[in-house]
């Protein structure tokens, strides 16, 4: 059998404060939206945003301390959820279910990081 490897590396800034939810047997669970940027070839920036999924006591740690524009380190896997609308189109994301997150702050010096790990994976 051959080796294969899922795994994303993100370094970027929050979109938004995450909102901590609890699934129907109560474990937690939060979604960032993660933007990085990268410099397009007539020089200009295009931003990428990126859903990140953290599951029980990491997504505590994450609903905690992590605001909206805040550097975040992430490493996880990529994983592909679909769905069906209500209008019955079929439709489907990339996200990165988190594996690790360490939390940058601001970005305004003080060398203050926390981390959050994890293993990624839903609980049921």
């Amino acid at each position: 059998m051959s080796r294969t490897i899922n795994r994303v590396e993100l370094l970027g800034r929050v979109g938004a404060d995450p909102e901590l939810r609890r699934t129907q047997n109560g474990t937690a669970v939060v979604q960032l939206r993660l933007a990085t940027d990268r410099r397009r070839e007539n020089g200009n920036d295009e931003t990428d945003w990126h859903t990140v999924v953290c599951w029980a006591k990491q997504a505590e740690a994450v609903a905690e301390y992590v605001r909206t524009g805040e550097r975040v380190y992430v490493s996880g896997r990529l994983q592909q959820q679909s769905w069906e609308t209500d209008g019955g189109e079929r439709r489907s994301r990339m996200e990165i279910h988190a594996h690790e997150v360490i939390f940058l702050g601001s970005g305004n010096g003080n060398g203050n990081s926390r981390s959050a790990s994890g293993d990624g994976d839903q609980p049921f």
